[in-house]
């Protein structure tokens, strides 16, 4: 193996196939990089990872001069890249090591046991295209809601829903839940699945995936454990392909949890309502609830209790509907504000001790895009 290629096409993709290694392999050939290079139908190199969960692939373009393969540790090598002069890098294989030159940078890598190295899962058929931009910020604020607590395996998960031309995105944590609806063009019109993929991998995928006009997903399987997904864009001059397994398990029927009434509602500047919450919050202790009581046009914000530290503030909110008083843990809160872009939040109660429903809008009496809704728990109030 013996190949040349620019620093920086290299570099980029060499942290991209490498940032999905496990940090403790089950067995040592996985922490390794498979470096692979080709002349047929052009010259080209790959990059590869994979730890039987989650596989990453890279092509680039690259100047090749003797094909072959070689495995070597993927976060050395991604260091290595990262710190090399900005001129071409030649790597070939000698003997059992793998040799750097990058101007008069030298490096020398032990390689490790190719032939041990498992091989990767082949990519599903195509089952449609969707813009990369709107893709990845689709897939933000989804993951916003996942769980993150590893004894509900099914919670850490993305739920993705396809029907059609219509893609959607739901996670929750059980303490709130988010659902981002989007268009997409699928492979075949009449098309229906669903799948439940790994909020981090999703996320992860879907920021690294951006520098192409569009993502492909593939999906196979029946959606549930035993299936993969993938998914693939350009980059660099060359293509990228990540595949992960479907997460196990039945996820809740959620959809449902969204009223179908509002009683209150209440629209206020979400840049203000942000920094009024992150003021507040500092004196709530850990657990409690940040309250919100709407009335008469203003929102008053309160944390604290007894002989501790107290806040309020007050903020101009246009409400219509009952007067309502509730609470939210804090950061959830936090968390729902910052995923939504529009420039006013819109929350929507049916009564203080059920959930409330966050959307985005335009402007105070615009109309709520519905495209993202955010539904947050409210949490029991100090007396």
């Amino acid at each position: 193996m013996k190949f040349r290629v620019e620093r920086d096409v290299l570099a980029d993709a060499v942290a991209w196939a490498a940032r999905s290694l496990p940090v403790r392999p089950s067995a040592p050939v996985l922490a390794g990089l498979l470096i692979e290079t080709t002349s047929l139908d052009g010259d080209g190199l790959s990059l590869s990872s994979f730890d039987y969960e989650t596989s990453a692939r890279a092509t680039l373009p690259a100047d090749v001069l003797e094909e072959g393969r070689a495995l070597v540790s993927g976060r050395l090598l991604a260091d290595i890249c990262r710190s090399l002069p900005n001129k071409p890098v030649e790597m070939s294989v000698e003997g059992s090591k793998v040799s750097l030159t990058c101007g008069s940078a030298r490096f020398s890598l032990q390689t490790m046991p190719v032939e041990e190295y498992p091989s990767l899962p082949d990519m599903p058929q195509a089952s449609g295209t969707v813009r990369s931009d709107v893709f990845a910020n689709a897939v933000a604020q989804a993951v916003t809601a996942a769980g993150r607590d590893d004894m509900l395996p099914v919670l850490t998960g993305v739920r993705i829903e396809i029907e059609g031309s219509d893609l959607a995105l739901l996670a929750t944590d059980r303490f709130r839940l988010s659902l981002r609806e989007l268009g997409w063009d699928p492979a075949a019109t009449d098309a229906s699945a669903a799948a439940l993929v790994p909020a981090k991998v999703l996320a992860d995928t879907a920021k690294s995936l951006t520098a192409g006009v569009e993502v492909t997903i593939a999906l196979s399987g029946s959606g549930q454990g035993e299936g993969i997904i993938g998914f693939e864009g350009s980059a660099g001059g060359g293509v990228r392909r990540t595949t992960t397994r479907l997460l196990d398990g039945e996820f809740p029927k959620v959809r449902t949890l969204f009223p179908s009434e509002q009683l209150t509602v209440a629209r206020v500047d979400r840049a203000t309502l942000v920094e009024a919450v992150k003021r507040v919050s500092l004196v709530a202790e850990r657990n409690t609830a940040v309250q919100l009581a709407f009335a008469d046009g203003v929102l008053t914000l309160d944390a604290g209790s007894g002989d501790e530290a107290l806040a309020t503030e007050q903020i101009d909110a246009s409400i219509t509907g009952d007067d309502l008083t509730t609470g939210f843990n804090p950061q959830f809160l936090l968390d729902g504000l910052t995923a939504i872009e529009a420039p006013v939040v819109e929350l929507a109660f049916t009564q203080a001790s059920k959930p409330a429903v966050m959307a985005g809008v335009d402007s105070l009496d615009g109309e709520a895009d519905l495209s993202f809704r955010y539904l947050l728990m409210p949490r029991r109030l100090l007396s």
